[in-house]
Parts: structure tokens; C-alpha cells; sequence
């Protein structure tokens, strides 16, 4: 369904140049957290460059599978059943995005949800950045107790009416995201956004429908099937600042990234680097774009003095590693 808002006057605040000239805030619920997981249902609230209302969109989703927490979303399998697949809705849903930034409270997850939706359907998002509001209430250092979205509402005086409801989730981002960006406007902040690379490779197996409840499906996979090798090379140690990587330094990811975690991750096992899924005091280098995050590696690296550089940063030193020192 689509509604057409009243746009607010404009604001008279001198607007920077390099800000995007539209939006569009998107919510999603979903069957769970997993990369094999569906989404249910999506709401985008399209803005233009200085944050006013233009429309609103919502849509229910068939996953063809057990809804998931219905105790979370509300959703159930009943109300799922006559509603339209993802390919039925993704054109439209492709034309509420197309041209704008997405935004989204904690972006990665949606993003990534959306981007898998669109590989299965073997067509490519209309997305080329993303913005998430966790990272804009950081830039403003905004006196938020926590990151959750009640939080950022509760800042601005947004009231919540249905949460986990992916319209009135969309909704409340998008009243608190527009006093965001007009703060950031008049303080001339970089907006924090990052770049959508869309999903090239996927392959999936039947996941069978089941009434067991959540978490009980075997995994898909998203590149093709296959374990890594172990690193053939010894860890040589830390990484030290302003030296080149080493073939077989133990390489640690945290946190949301432009490219896709796993592309990054096979970049750097073909560079000869060992990729860590946890942090310690072996962990040659942290790589995250937000070093100042409570993720449980970055308060590890924090403890163990382990190295932290952003990914750009890393993207650079992976242009040159240093082969590994014979044995």
C-alpha cells in the first residue's frame, strides 16, 4: 500500500553540498538472524535531502518457511500465507530504494538481508550507500544510554506505537532521523556512509518447512560451498604500525564493513593471512570501522594492546604483504 504525506516547510539552515539528495528508511522483520533467514516483511519511508516525508510503503512477505519469534514480530504463518514472495514485491520495493541512501537503525543487517533477498531473486539492489543511524547518533555524540532504537526515539520525543512492527519501526526512524540529520547539517558532520556492494554469488539448498520453531533450519550458504585451509604459514606476530602486513599474522573482523565480510575475509586468505573468527592475545590485527564499539572484540583488543585499523586502512596494507619467513 502507498500513502502520500504533507511535507514540512523547509528548514532555512544552509545545507551542505555533498549530502544526498534523498533517502529512503527501511525496516525489515525476519524469521530470524541467520544468513539463511527470510524476510516477512519491509517498510521503507522515502525522504528527500533535508529529511521531509515524501511517502510511505509496507508490505508483508511470504518466506515459504516457519515465520520464526512470531512472539517478537507478530507475525504467523496464517497471516503469512496468502502474502505476496519477495520476487512478487521486488521491483517495487527496488523503486522505493533506487537513487537514495538507505538508512536503517544497525544499516548491516538490513542491508544484508535485503541484498540476499535480491541475489535469490537473481536481480541486483538499486542501492549504492547506506546509512545507519547508530553511527550518525556516534558522530553527534548524542547522550543515548544504549544504541536501541527506543533510546534514539526517546531522545527526540518520538513515541513508539508498535515496536517490531516493521511500518511503525520505519516510522520512528524516520522522525528521528530527520532532527538527526539537521543537526548534523548545521554542524557541517560527515554523514558516516558506507559503501552497498550487491551480492554476486549464491547457492542454496532446500530448507523444508517446519513447525519446531526458530532456529531449526539447516543452514544455506552464501559463496560456494567449501572449508578453508588452515594457513599454511607460521604467525609472525603483531602487527606493527607503519610496517607491512606478514604472511600468516592472525586477522580479526569486527562490526559492520563496505564490502561484504566474506569477500574481505577470502581477500585476506589469499594474501596469505589467517582469519580469526575471535580475538586474543595471538591476534595479530583487529580490523573494524568503529574502534569505539562495545563488540566483544574490541573490548578484548582493548585489554590485549592488539592493533586496530579501519578497513580502508587494511584494503591498503593488503596491496603489499610480505611474504612469509622461511622456515
Amino acid at each position: 500500500m502507498l500513502e502520500d504525506l504533507p511535507t514540512a516547510a523547509s528548514s532555512p539552515t544552509v545545507w551542505p553540498a555533498v549530502y544526498p539528495q534523498g533517502y529512503a528508511v527501511v525496516d525489515v522483520e525476519t524469521t530470524g538472524l541467520a544468513r539463511d533467514d527470510r524476510i516477512i516483511s519491509a517498510a521503507v519511508y522515502r525522504l528527500d535531502a533535508r529529511g521531509e516525508v515524501e511517502d510511505h510503503w509496507y508490505t508483508m512477505v511470504n518466506p515459504e518457511r516457519d515465520p520464526g519469534p512470531v512472539w517478537i514480530h507478530g507475525l504467523t504463518s496464517e497471516m503469512l500465507e496468502g502474502a505476496p514472495l519477495f520476487t512478487d514485491i521486488a521491483e517495487e520495493f527496488a523503486s522505493r530504494l533506487e537513487g537514495r541512501v538507505l538508512v536503517a537503525h544497525n544499516a548491516v543487517f538490513d542491508w544484508q538481508m535485503i541484498a540476499r533477498e535480491y541475489a535469490r531473486a537473481e536481480r541486483e539492489v538499486p542501492v549504492r550507500q547506506r546509512l545507519c543511524t547508530i553511527a550518525l547518533s556516534k558522530e553527534l555524540g548524542l547522550p543515548l544510554p544504549n544504541h536501541k532504537l527506543e533510546s534514539l526515539a526517546a531522545h527526540f520525543g518520538v513515541v513508539q506505537q508498535r515496536a517490531h512492527h516493521a511500518l511503525d519501526d520505519a516510522r520512528v526512524l524516520a522522525e528521528a532521523f530527520r532532527p538527526s540529520l539537521h543537526a548534523a547539517a548545521a554542524d557541517g558532520v560527515r554523514l558516516p556512509l558506507l559503501e552497498c556492494r550487491p551480492l554476486t554469488e549464491w547457492s542454496d539448498r532446500p530448507v523444508p518447512r517446519q513447525s519446531s520453531g526458530y532456529g531449526s533450519y539447516r543452514p544455506t550458504s552464501w559463496r560456494p560451498s567449501r572449508k578453508r585451509p588452515a594457513c599454511p604459514y607460521p604467525n609472525p606476530g603483531r602487527y606493527e604500525d607503519g610496517k607491512p602486513l606478514k604472511q600468516g599474522m592472525r586477522i580479526a573482523f569486527s562490526g559492520d564493513t563496505s564490502v561484504e565480510r566474506e569477500l574481505l575475509e577470502d581477500r585476506a586468505v589469499e594474501a596469505g593471512l589467517h582469519v580469526a573468527t575471535s580475538l586474543s592475545r595471538l591476534t595479530s590485527l583487529l580490523v573494524t570501522n568503529d574502534p569505539d564499539s562495545g563488540t566483544s572484540k574490541v573490548v578484548k583488543a582493548r585489554q590485549f594492546g592488539t592493533p586496530v585499523v579501519d578497513e580502508a586502512a587494511f584494503g591498503q596494507l593488503l596491496r603489499d604483504v610480505e611474504p612469509a619467513s622461511e622456515r
